[in-house]
């Protein structure tokens, strides 16, 4: 795993510089300039006939900055929790494996330990450092010394319950992302209304463009802001099932394709 981390480190790095200048070029290119036209058309319309009714566009609830750091905020989620998920997806990959080669009805004695850690150890690197592996050579290793069967099953647990927890504490920078998007939502609210209270002696004097438009930029922001923690949260708790099921199934392999075989003379 020490070798896995930089690779992970170098991965959200690039993939938020990759988003940020994405999304900032589309802001620039798209939604900004269809934008400030739809406005500019409102406005007119507006002059023309005070009565209009104006229809709500998408470029316009997501042209301001705060929409623009949402987004990019939610991808980078997105793209650190894929990484998650590929690691997860690769885990489950090894239930599929018959890493013991145990044949019906075999018992596994605790001399017979060493030579089953072997054929484990004998697995590439990058399987080697899986959860299953590792829950079943250190359940092998605790047989071998201890010769009891209950501490073999501590093994076990124990294993699965560090990796639980350290999966899940690799997660906190997404539960970060998760609790600043609804922050830059709030920002952008505290600004539009700050906006709007600035320009209160214009709508006095009858001219409520600015108004309207700053309660709007107050109103959006937390509008994207609620809507985008809705989809992160989802998505999150769903990485958080497959991770909470690993640890479970690697439990159950062990306890049928490993605990249930040993024996103690």
């Amino acid at each position: 795993m020490k070798r896995s981390f930089p690779a992970e480190f170098v991965y959200q790095i690039l993939s938020l510089l990759l988003i940020v200048v994405v999304i900032h070029a589309f802001y620039a290119g798209v939604v900004r300039p269809n934008a400030t036209a739809i406005l500019m058309a409102q406005a007119a319309a507006i002059k023309a006939d005070p009565a209009a009714v104006l229809q709500t566009s998408l470029w316009v609830i997501l042209k301001d900055w705060e929409q623009e750091a949402e987004v990019i905020l939610t991808l980078w989620g997105i793209a650190i929790m894929a990484w998650k998920a590929k690691l997860a997806v690769g885990e489950q990959r090894m239930f599929d494996t018959d890493l013991l080669e145990l044949a019906e009805g075999q018992s596994i004695l605790p001399e017979d330990a060493r030579q089953y850690a072997r054929a484990l150890e004998a697995l590439p690197a990058a399987d080697r450092e899986r959860l299953l592996p590792q829950a079943l050579l250190t359940a092998l290793g605790r047989f071998r010394s201890t010769r009891s069967i209950q501490d073999v099953s501590s093994a076990v647990d124990s294993v699965c319950d560090a990796r639980g927890d350290r999966l899940d504490s690799e997660l906190s920078m997404v539960r970060y992302i998760a609790w600043a998007i609804p922050s830059i939502g709030f920002i952008g609210t505290v600004r539009g209304i700050g906006d709007a209270l600035s320009q209160a002696h214009k709508a006095v004097e009858g001219d409520i463009a600015g108004v309207t438009e700053a309660l709007g930029v107050a109103f959006n922001s937390t509008l994207i802001a609620l809507l985008l923690s809705i989809v992160l949260m989802f998505m999150l708790y769903q990485l958080q099932l497959i991770q909470e099921r690993l640890t479970l199934d690697t439990r159950a392999y062990c306890e049928r394709k490993l605990i249930q075989n040993l024996q103690v003379p």
